[in-house]
C-alpha cells in the first residue's frame, strides 16, 4: 500500500477503534480496498464555455464558495469509466443534439466492464437525440438513458448486471440506475463474504430487513434453512426478486414492508394485505438470526427492541455515530463478539463497519 491510501486507512481504523471502545468489542478486523480504479460509480456536471465542455465537480472553501474542477481523469473510479470518459465527450462535442443543454453524465459499470451512462439535460428530449444517441449507444456498446425534466428515456435498458464471487460461488446481480449497490464492488465482495463467515454457526431461520436488491441476501441464504427479507422500494423488490430467480436460489421470500411495518406485522399489532397476497405466513418461521444494513438514519427504536429479541444480529453500518446509539441499546441484552472495518470509501471519512452481536 502507498504510504497515503495507508495513512488514511489508519486514521479511520484509530477512529473506530476509540470510538467503540466503550463496547469492549473484539478485536477489529480490517478490509482494505483497491487504492485506485474501486468506485463502479461516477456522476459528473457538464460545464460548458464559449468554446469546450468538460467534466466538472465542485470544490468548497471554508466560506462554502463552490468552485469549479474540471475533470480529464478519475482515478479512484473503475478503468471502464476512464477509459469511457474521453471517448464519450468527444463524441458528444461532434454533436450539437447531443451536447445542446447537456446537464449531468452518470456512469454505472459492473467489474466486467458493463457500463450505463445517464445524460441529463436541462431540455426536452426529441426524435433526434433519440437517433443520435441510439447510435453513440452502438458506437460505444454501451447503455443509455437520457433524462430531462418530466422524461426519461430508456434506449436498451436501465440496468446492469453485476456478477460478485463469494466463496467458491458467484452471484448474478441486476443493479437499476438510481437504484442503491455497494459503490466499491471489490469491497463489496470481501463485506459479502464476512457476513457468510459469521453466518456459518448460525442456526433457524434468517430475518433481513431493509434488503435492498438481495446484496447481501443471496449468498447469506447459502447458510440458513428459510430467508425473510423485508424492503419498501419496490424498484428494490422487483430487482431482489429476479436476482433470487436468475440465480436459482429457493429459500428466500420477499416482503414488501419497510422495518416498522415488519415489526408491527410480525408483533400482531398489525395486519397486511401484502403478506396474504405473497402468502407468506410468519409463524412458519423460525428466526434465530436477524441481519440488518438500515440508511445512515440508523435503525428506529421499535425496530431495535424487535431485534433485540433474536439469538444472533449481524449489522452492517454506513454510520458510526448510529451504529454507536443503536448499540447503547443492544449491548444490553447481546455482546459484540465479531468487530469489522470496510474501507467502501477510501480518501473520504465514511466508514462501513459490521458488527456481530450474541444474546448474552
Amino acid at each position: 500500500m502507498t504510504t497515503c491510501y495507508q495513512q488514511q486507512l489508519d486514521e479511520k481504523i484509530q477512529r473506530l477503534q476509540a470510538q467503540f471502545a466503550e463496547f469492549s468489542p473484539p478485536a477489529l478486523e480490517v478490509f482494505a480496498s483497491p487504492e485506485q480504479y474501486f468506485r463502479m460509480r461516477a456522476e459528473f456536471r457538464i460545464w460548458h464555455t464559449d468554446d469546450d465542455m468538460f467534466y466538472a465537480m465542485f470544490e468548497r472553501d471554508e466560506n462554502d464558495k463552490k468552485t469549479v474542477v474540471r475533470i480529464d481523469e478519475f482515478p479512484i473510479a473503475d478503468t471502464s469509466i476512464n477509459h469511457l470518459m474521453p471517448k464519450l465527450l468527444t463524441k458528444i462535442k461532434a454533436h450539437p443534439i447531443l451536447a445542446q443543454r447537456l446537464f449531468e453524465i452518470d456512469f454505472l459499470t459492473t467489474l466486467h466492464g458493463e457500463t450505463l451512462v445517464s445524460l441529463i439535460y436541462h431540455r426536452k428530449l426529441d426524435q433526434d437525440w433519440h437517433i443520435a444517441a441510439k447510435q453513440l449507444e452502438y458506437d460505444l456498446k454501451i447503455k443509455i438513458i437520457g433524462r430531462s425534466r418530466g422524461q426519461k428515456i430508456v434506449l436498451s435498458d436501465d440496468f446492469v448486471l453485476e456478477t460478485l464471487t463469494v466463496g467458491k460461488r458467484q452471484f448474478i446481480y441486476k443493479q437499476i440506475e438510481n437504484g442503491f449497490s455497494q459503490p466499491n464492488a471489490k469491497v463489496c465482495e470481501k463485506m459479502l463474504a464476512w457476513a457468510c463467515d459469521v453466518a456459518l454457526d448460525c442456526t433457524g431461520d434468517l430475518l433481513e430487513l431493509y434488503c435492498g436488491h438481495g446484496n447481501f441476501t443471496l449468498p447469506l441464504s447459502q447458510h440458513f434453512p428459510k430467508v425473510l427479507a423485508t424492503e419498501l422500494a419496490k424498484s428494490s423488490v422487483y430487482a431482489a426478486q429476479w436476482n433470487i430467480e436468475q440465480n436459482g436460489i429457493y429459500n428466500i421470500h420477499i416482503a414488501r414492508l419497510s422495518a416498522e411495518e415488519f415489526t408491527q406485522a410480525y408483533q400482531g399489532t398489525r395486519a397486511f394485505r401484502r403478506l396474504q397476497e405473497q402468502q407468506i405466513d410468519l409463524s412458519q418461521y423460525q428466526f434465530e438470526t436477524v441481519f440488518v444494513d438500515p440508511p445512515r438514519a440508523g435503525i428506529d427504536d421499535a425496530t431495535l427492541q424487535l431485534i433485540s429479541q433474536f439469538q444472533r444480529i449481524i449489522y452492517i453500518s454506513c454510520n458510526p455515530d448510529t451504529l454507536q446509539d443503536n448499540l447503547n441499546t443492544l449491548t444490553q441484552t447481546h455482546k459484540i463478539t465479531r468487530f469489522a472495518l470496510f474501507d467502501q470509501f477510501p480518501y473520504t471519512h465514511h466508514v462501513e463497519s459490521g458488527v456481530l452481536l450474541e444474546k448474552i
